[in-house]
């Protein structure tokens, strides 16, 4: 099989689980880990091989380690700026999602990745679990016919994440829950569509919530706690979505998304209000209707060890830099209709 392929994480908050995550592959050898926290680096040094893989400093860890593969776990006004100096170090990157805090970073992003000739993966973790991947396989197989509308939404009933954390702030964060949660929900019904280009949005953002809390509480805290909006594509397909941290519901958690085509419907939920999920179909069989659970599809293992396959083998990314940019158009276009009252282009 040859040498191992050299990965290093750069944030150990989420980035735990990258870390976790290839050192389950066989094939790959951590050989660097990076973060502000020095208590971090102290907690996870011996997964990372020892203290001499611990760095405070990504650019000296860049360039002592020189990594293969490189996942960026860090504030969302930061993915773009290290991507950049981790290509420009000849590493490849597998990024957090969002992708960016913009279009404009997003590009930049799929630039310098091809400019460098290095993966650019995007971790949107949802596509790698077992029932989204049989209902991509059944998509795939022409089950939905010709797909034309879709629904997708996460509803949560009070879910701010570290409330006054970055995560409020829209210069570090770009947004709320739309771009924390939106990008899963929107990414798994646009994969689910066959991937089509967004042509326009139309939506609206409400700040009821958070903002009086954060007053009331001497938070920081600028961005929206729900968004809602209407996207058209290119090829006629319509998405309408909801996105919140907060709202009075019955479930802490309420997820699904739901394609509708001209043979069939698929449906991806969530059943205990909380991240068990269901695969679900309705159709037509000799004239009579047909609904039922999607079993089989195995998931698989994680965006990790994806991205280390990918490298080793020279194999396509199940989600790439593309793929975040189409999501990224969607979210700029949100923020912006809902800024202007008016549909934008995208």
């Amino acid at each position: 099989m040859g040498s191992a392929i050299r990965c290093a994480v750069i944030g150990l908050g989420m980035g735990r689980h990258h870390l976790t995550g290839y050192l389950e592959h066989p094939d790959a050898k951590v050989v660097g880990i990076a973060d502000a926290d020095t208590k971090r680096l102290d907690e996870f040094a011996e997964k990372a091989g020892g203290k001499q893989n611990c760095f405070t400093d990504y650019k000296r860890m860049l360039k002592e380690t020189r990594p293969d593969i490189v996942s960026i776990v860090l504030p969302n006004c930061m993915h773009a700026p290290v991507t950049l100096d981790c290509f420009k170090a000849g590493a490849h990157v597998l990024c957090e999602k969002p992708m960016a805090l913009n279009v404009r970073e997003a590009k930049a992003m799929l630039a310098a990745s091809e400019k460098a000739k290095r993966r650019l993966g995007i971790n949107l973790s949802y596509r790698f679990a077992g029932p989204s991947r049989a209902l991509k396989n059944m998509a795939d197989a022409g089950f939905l016919g010709t797909p034309y509308h879709a629904y997708t939404s996460w509803m949560r009933r009070d879910g701010f994440p570290g409330f006054g954390s970055w995560f409020g702030q829209k210069q570090m964060s770009g947004g709320g829950p739309l771009i924390d949660l939106g990008v899963h929900r929107l990414d798994m019904a646009m994969w689910l569509l066959g991937s089509p280009q967004p042509v326009s949005v139309s939506g609206a953002a409400h700040y009821k919530i958070g903002l009086p809390r954060a007053k009331a509480t001497g938070k920081k805290f600028d961005v929206e706690d729900l968004a809602a909006g209407f996207v058209r594509f290119s090829n006629g397909v319509s998405l309408v979505f909801e996105i919140s941290w907060a709202g009075h519901q019955k479930d802490p958690e309420q997820m699904a998304t739901i394609v509708m085509g001209t043979k069939g419907t698929l449906v991806q939920r969530n059943d205990d209000g909380g991240y068990h999920f269901v695969a679900e179909f309705h159709s037509e069989l000799h004239g009579e209707k047909v609904s039922g659970a999607v079993l089989g599809a195995r998931g698989v293992k994680s965006a990790y060890w994806e991205m280390v396959e990918a490298v080793r083998n020279d194999k396509p990314l199940l989600a790439d830099g593309h793929d975040g940019l189409r999501i990224q158009q969607v979210l700029d276009g949100l923020y912006q209709s809902a800024a202007t009252g008016r549909e934008v282009r995208v």
